[in-house]
C-alpha cells in the first residue's frame, strides 16, 4: 500500500512540476510539435507515393476479371508486350501521366469513374465489353490528343528516329514538316497497336 501511495505521489509530483514550469518553457512544444508533424507528413507522403506506384503495376491493372478476360490477352499479343528490342511497355506507360500531379488526377478519375463501372458490372461480359469498346477507346484517344501523345513520346522520340530506316509512308508522317502542316499526333495514326480496334460505326 505504501508503495502505491508513493507511486501516486510521484505521478502527482510530476504533473505539478510540469504545471509549475515557467510559461516560456511551453514554447518548447512548438518545435516538438513541428517535428512530429514533419515526420507524420513524410510517412503519409511516402505511403501515398508507394500506393500510386503499386497501382501502376501491370499486376494491379490486370487483377480484375474484365482486364484478365478481355484486355490482357490483347496486350500479350502486341508489340508493346514482346518485340525484338526486348523493351516492354506496361499499362501505366500508356495510360498514366509521368508527372506527379497528372498521376494524381488520373488516379482520381479512375476512382470516380472506372471503379464504380467495375462495381456495377458495366463491362463484365464479352458482349458488354464490345458494346462499350468504341466509347472507351475514343475516350483514351481524346486524352492522348489533348496532351499531344505525351505518354507515347516518353518512350518514342522524334529526335531519336532514323527516318532513313523507315519506309516512305512512315518517313513522311514522322517528318517535322508533315506534323506541323497537319497538327497530327502519334495516336492519330497509331491506333489499335496494343488493343483491338472497335468495330466500324454503322453507316445509316
Amino acid at each position: 500500500m505504501a508503495g502505491e501511495k508513493d507511486s501516486d505521489q510521484e505521478k502527482k509530483g510530476w504533473w505539478r512540476r510540469l504545471w509549475q514550469w515557467p510559461k516560456t518553457k511551453y514554447l518548447l512544444f512548438i518545435p516538438a510539435g513541428g517535428f512530429v508533424m514533419l515526420v507524420a507528413g513524410v510517412i503519409l507522403l511516402g505511403s501515398f507515393n508507394y500506393t500510386m506506384e503499386a497501382t501502376n503495376s501491370v499486376a494491379f491493372c490486370t487483377s480484375c476479371h474484365e482486364m484478365q478476360a478481355f484486355v490482357y490477352p490483347e496486350y500479350e499479343q502486341s508489340s508493346h508486350f514482346a518485340n525484338q528490342s526486348g523493351v516492354r511497355a506496361g499499362c501505366s506507360d500508356c495510360h498514366v501521366p509521368k508527372d506527379w500531379w497528372g498521376k494524381v488526377v488520373r488516379k482520381t478519375q479512375a476512382a470516380l469513374v472506372e471503379v464504380p463501372s467495375w462495381l456495377t458490372g458495366k463491362i463484365d461480359t464479352a458482349e458488354k465489353f464490345e458494346a462499350h469498346r468504341r466509347q472507351m477507346a475514343e475516350s483514351v484517344w481524346a486524352k492522348m490528343r489533348a496532351n499531344n501523345s505525351a505518354n507515347c513520346r516518353s518512350c518514342h522520340s522524334y529526335d531519336a528516329m532514323v527516318l532513313s530506316m523507315q519506309d516512305r509512308y512512315a518517313k513522311r508522317r514522322h517528318s517535322k514538316e508533315y506534323r506541323e502542316a497537319t497538327d497530327k499526333t502519334c495516336i492519330d495514326c497509331h491506333q489499335g497497336i496494343t488493343h483491338k480496334l472497335p468495330e466500324p460505326e454503322a453507316v445509316e
